[in-house]
């Protein structure tokens, strides 16, 4: 059996070599490595892919989420409203630009923010709520598109994690997650269901005003060279990134197809066992696209399982064991303990398997069979 990797970026790269390296090598021809025609020809591709009027590509996905609040002229003391239990960049952002954040719990079946929080949040100075479609699971957008325009409240979708997958409405219409609130914002860290190899990001919006006005920010607020607009910032993706991008978006669906037969596998293998709690999805369905496949382990020794695990050579890991509200940097008064019964429950629970696309079936079954001998 093949040494199993937590996410096998070699074994993706080997089977698309050829266009990738003739990718790079049209960039190291033409010498055109910022904004050359490699970015022009992903952003316009990932346009078409999303079916969105604007993708401004970026360095990286905190910038885009950075960027995204900054073009819509969030300002200093505003209340964002956004998950608990998630990486820490969402929340980052939103201190790094003096906005007030307001950090909610999340449901239990599906770990994205909950809306029952987000309506006892809204106050009279909430501008934004920032939904993340955590481990590649649409978050309920009906509702909290509802709520916006209840509350007259700007939507900034973290796409990090869930680039490709679709929310279908309760109307039955489909749309990709990250074209449904005000502007998204994702990243294509090479770890990610669409990765470069290096770091790179993206801000979508169909909004033409707002995605003026990013063009100026991501680019020192500059439409016109040397003639500085409004307050900006460095960040483009290069011609390199945006050219492995170019071989790998085409695949997109390949591969998040490859990831939910994968989790399907897992599930077939571990679900009715009375201590794991497997992701619920629907095979047929692409509101789900496992940027990470996330068990729940419940009445057992979870923090005993990993070492299990890892002792086998098997890799996993806890995807977060700290809410934010615990964290140093985002501690606060405001939080009660009491507020995040869902979130202080899940770092004790959740563990994340191995999840790519290069996943073999022998691989999945001496991984579960791992799983199942321990929890015996």
């Amino acid at each position: 059996m093949k040494k199993i990797q937590m996410v096998d970026l070699k074994s993706q790269y080997d089977k698309i070599a050829t266009t990738v390296n003739a990718s790079i090598q049209e960039v190291l021809d033409t010498n055109t490595y910022i904004n050359g025609p490699q970015v022009h020809q992903f952003q316009k591709s990932l346009e078409d892919y999303l079916e969105i009027k604007h993708v401004i590509p970026c360095a990286n996905g905190t910038d885009a989420l950075q960027i995204a609040m900054m073009g819509l002229g969030l300002k200093p003391g505003d209340e964002v409203i956004t998950a608990d239990f998630t990486f820490a960049a969402t929340v980052e952002v939103i201190a790094l630009l003096q906005l007030t954040p307001v950090l909610v719990d999340v449901d239990m079946h599906d770990m994205n923010i909950s809306i029952e929080k987000i309506k006892q949040a809204i106050t009279s100075k909430t501008k934004a709520i920032v939904p993340v479609h955590l481990f590649g699971r649409a978050a309920n957008m009906d509702a909290i598109m509802e709520l916006a325009a209840a509350h007259n409240l700007f939507v900034i979708e973290d796409n990090a994690q869930a680039i490709g997958a679709d929310f279908i409405s309760t109307i039955g219409t489909k749309s990709k997650v990250g074209t449904i609130g005000h502007v998204g914002a994702t990243s294509f860290f090479p770890s990610k269901n669409l990765g470069c190899y290096g770091d790179g990001g993206a801000i979508f919006t169909n909004d033409d005003a707002l995605a003026h006005t990013i063009r100026g920010i991501v680019n020192h607020g500059m439409y016109e060279r040397y003639h500085h607009d409004v307050v900006g910032v460095n960040s483009r993706l290069d011609s390199i990134q945006a050219g492995v991008l170019n071989a790998k978006l085409p695949l997109l669906d390949e591969y998040n197809q490859a990831r939910r037969e994968a989790a399907a596998k897992y599930n077939t293998a571990l679900s009715g066992h009375t201590k794991i709690v497997t992701p619920a999805f629907d095979i047929n369905e692409n509101n789900h696209v496992f940027h990470q496949y996330v068990l729940r382990i419940i009445n057992a020794d979870r923090d005993g399982l990993m070492k299990h695990l890892l002792d086998k050579g098997i890799p996993c890991a806890i995807y977060y064991p700290i809410p934010l509200h615990s964290q140093k940097a985002y501690t606060d008064s405001r939080y009660k303990e009491v507020d995040f019964p869902v979130t202080n429950q899940l770092v004790n629970e959740v563990i994340a398997l191995p999840m790519h696309t290069e996943l073999e079936d022998e691989q999945i079954q001496f991984i579960t069979d791992s799983i199942l001998e321990f929890l015996k």
